[in-house]
This record gives structure tokens, C-alpha cells and sequence, in this order.
């Protein structure tokens, strides 16, 4: 379920959702479930890397910046500045804008933010050594939850919408390179938040740290993996190609 891009820049969100024609299958139920289950386990691990304060993935950096400047509840934080980004998509190129995106948009902040607090009050005060355990698990878990979500194929996040945006619509450059810009751009913006926040450069680490060059490195060929030996054969390749979603939006007259 994927949004047809449009020149018409004031765009009513209830009248794009309700206006797209949905062909309901079995294949479909199960994308939901997949972009659902995922967001729901990159949320929660998320907040597992938040815990471990060894670093983070560069969204989430930009996003650690901002919720210790802005003294609002991380889960609405983290809604309005994806309706921003959205906004930025609806605008420009809203080819790659779909269900999930809205899911994401929704639900990850506020279970990231349950989760956080979960762990703080489970498993308070860990030592470095379990930090770096925590930091593993949280990559394998994210890594896993990622593979489900973009199995679906129901929309990419609004930050992964940015780059697309970059490469398809303005030429601006290859994707790999482009999404290495927006993702230093994210670590920088975040970095220089916590400090005019008040947050110290020793603290530097737990928002862009070794977790964050894990995610660069390693997060790709695990996401792979895991759509190869689990999300894709659970969604079922025969089913998929036989059933495959089709949406399109109500052209305007």
C-alpha cells in the first residue's frame, strides 16, 4: 500500500488513507502483521539501546538530541517529528509513504519511551560488561524486527523516505551515499542538540557511540539474513507474487 506521488502540496492525511482502494487478502493480513510485529520489536529494541547508553542508530541520535532539549515526552517527541518529516514526503515525493509508515510514525516513539523505562526499572544500573551485552542483543533484535517490517513492503519510515526522495526524485546521487549524508547530518544535528541542551561531550557516547557503528556495519547484513531464513519465507514467496497489494489513490479531477 504504497502513496502515488501528487503536485497538489496541501494534502488532508484522512483523505489520502481513505481515498486509496485496497485489495484485502490473506497476503495483505499478513503484511499488516509484519509492519506491526516489526515496529513493535525495533521499538523495544530501541529502548534496549537506550539502556545500554553506548550509542545509537543516526535517527535515533538526532532524536536523543532533540528529547534532551525539548521537554516533552519522547513518544510525542518522536510523532512530531516524523508528521514533519511526512510532511517533507507529502510535499515532494510521496511515492514510498504507505500503512506502515503510519504505524511507525505512531507507535515506535511511545514504545521505545515504555520500553526505556522498562529496562531502567528491570535491569537498573548495569555494568559495562552487560552494557555490551545489551548493545548485541538490541542490534540482533532490531535487525530482526527490520527484517519483518520492510519484508511487508506496506512504506518505508518517513527518515528512510527522505533519502529516497533525494535519489529518485531530485537525482542528487546514489542511495548509499545519500543516506550516509542524511545519516551524518542526523549524528552531527543530534550531538550538537545534547550539548545545547546541557549534556556533556563525555556523554557524547551514549547517544553517537559504538552502537552507532555497529548499526552502519552490521545492521544491513543482518536485516539480509533475517529476511532470507525468516520474514520472507513466513510471508511466503509463491503467496506473495500471486497476491500482490494493489492500492491506488482517486485522481483528482
Amino acid at each position: 500500500m504504497i502513496f502515488s506521488n501528487s503536485s497538489i502540496p496541501g494534502v488532508n492525511l484522512c483523505v489520502i488513507i481513505f481515498s486509496m482502494k485496497i485489495k484485502i487478502t490473506k497476503t495483505f493480513v499478513k503484511r499488516i502483521f509484519m509492519s506491526l510485529f516489526g515496529v513493535v520489536i525495533c521499538a523495544v529494541s530501541v529502548g534496549l539501546f537506550k539502556h545500554a547508553a553506548l550509542g545509537v542508530d543516526p535517527f535515533q541520535s538526532f532524536m536523543a538530541g532533540m528529547d534532551k532539549l525539548i521537554p516533552i515526552s519522547f513518544g510525542t517527541l518522536y510523532v512530531i517529528v516524523n508528521v514533519v518529516l511526512l510532511s517533507f514526503s507529502l510535499i515532494f515525493y510521496r511515492k514510498n509513504i504507505g500503512l506502515a509508515t503510519f504505524i511507525n510514525m505512531f507507535l515506535l516513539g511511545y514504545i521505545t519511551e515504555w520500553a526505556w523505562g522498562l529496562f531502567g526499572t528491570l535491569l537498573p544500573d548495569p555494568s559495562m560488561v552487560m552494557r555490551f551485552v545489551y548493545l548485541v542483543i538490541a542490534v540482533i533484535v532490531m535487525c530482526f524486527g527490520s527484517a519483518f517490517y520492510m519484508t511487508a513492503e506496506l512504506g518505508v519510515s518517513t527518515y528512510d523516505a527522505v533519502a529516497i526522495t533525494m535519489v529518485e526524485k531530485w537525482k542528487l546521487g546514489k542511495f548509499k551515499f545519500i543516506r550516509i549524508a542524511t545519516d551524518l547530518v542526523c549524528v552531527i544535528a543530534g550531538c550538537g542538540l545534547f550539548l545545547l541542551a546541557g549534556g556533556t561531550w563525555a556523554d557524547i557516547p551514549t547517544i553517537a557511540g559504538v552502537g552507532t557503528i555497529i548499526t552502519a556495519f552490521f545492521m544491513g547484513p543482518l536485516i539480509d539474513l533475517f529476511n532470507r531464513l525468516v520474514a520472507i519465507p513466513f510471508l511466503g514467496k509463491e503467496e506473495a507474487k500471486a497476491d500482490e497489494i494493489t492500492a491506488e489513490e482517486k485522481k483528482d479531477e
